[in-house]
């Protein structure tokens, strides 16, 4: 008789995580995306200061540095409004975290990082039936993704208002193609004006769903700021929809000038052989972000 021997490896061991650590880390981050804008943020406004011909848009985007200088050295928000905490969240399969699941960590950094930091609370509990506010910034969006490992990945990106109010999305026939992405997106952001206070961050979603469109645009801002997308034919549509954007004129707070956008970052995704969904989400000048790993 035959005795086979099973060689196959044991799983691997779950790895885990102190709810505790979660919370301060998140609570960090909060204080951190309010008040310290990334490098690649500030470059862009560097540039776009060299770049930009008009004086009125050069004393804008020296006052933005000027008040990212501030805001990190004493620390104070960089801006009043701090936002909506929105997370994008990469678990990995073999983590457990001790004390609560991943949503009750997060929300508990947010209401500490937002209540220990001084941090404006912008979030009410109905949206329509008597706006009271939730008194904490929660509860926060949180985008989970369970990925391969033992790692957690988050990043948190505040959005304001403003910029939040400006979004758009438009379910485009297929027959619309190309030049019907480019003019719904161009005209967005003409149509906003000063009030996603630019030069903005373009995000842009194509593709999916309805729903899905609108979570690529949004997820597109995290990119470095002018990052060409991976695709040479979609890099190549963000130059031209960036240089269409910029010569409309509308330029720093909305008052005229040559920089509207600092870039047009674009995601796909598959979609319904009936359906081009194409969503638009803005990033003010001070697209704020910050994450950690454990």
């Amino acid at each position: 008789m035959e005795i086979k021997i099973d060689a196959r490896q044991p799983a691997e061991r779950l790895r885990h995580i102190a709810f505790e650590d979660i919370v301060e880390r998140t609570a960090a981050c909060c204080f951190e995306a309010a008040t310290q804008l990334p490098a690649d943020v500030l470059a862009a406004i560097r540039k776009a200061a060299e770049e930009e011909h008009s004086k009125l848009g050069k004393n804008f985007l020296a006052q933005y540095l000027e008040n990212a200088k501030i805001a990190e050295e004493h620390p104070l928000p960089l801006c009043q409004d701090t936002g909506f905490a929105v997370f994008f969240v990469e678990m990995g399969d073999r983590l457990l975290i001790d004390g609560g699941t991943i949503y009750e960590a997060l929300t508990s950094g947010v209401t500490k990082g937002y209540k220990d930091g001084f941090l404006r609370k912008s979030i009410v509990r109905d949206p329509l039936f008597g706006r009271p506010n939730t008194g904490d910034n929660t509860p926060p969006i949180i985008h989970l993704v369970l990925v391969p490992g033992d790692k957690l990945n988050v990043i948190l990106a505040p959005k304001g208002g403003g910029s939040e109010n400006m979004s758009a999305l438009k379910m485009l026939k297929p027959s619309d193609g190309r030049e019907g992405v480019v003019k719904f997106v161009t005209e967005t952001v003409i149509a906003a004006g000063g009030n996603p206070c630019p030069p903005t961050i373009v995000g842009v979603g194509i593709g999916g769903t309805f729903e899905k469109a609108a979570f690529l645009a949004k997820k597109a801002l995290l990119r470095k700021v002018g990052e060409p997308n991976g695709d040479p034919r979609y890099a190549e549509l963000e130059q031209e929809i960036l240089q269409k954007i910029n010569a409309s004129g509308v330029g720093p707070q909305g008052l005229g000038g040559d920089i509207t956008s600092f870039a047009v970052h674009i995601e796909s995704f598959p979609c319904h052989i009936a359906s081009l969904p194409v969503a638009v989400n803005l990033n003010c000048h001070a697209a704020r972000h910050a994450g950690f790993e454990l």
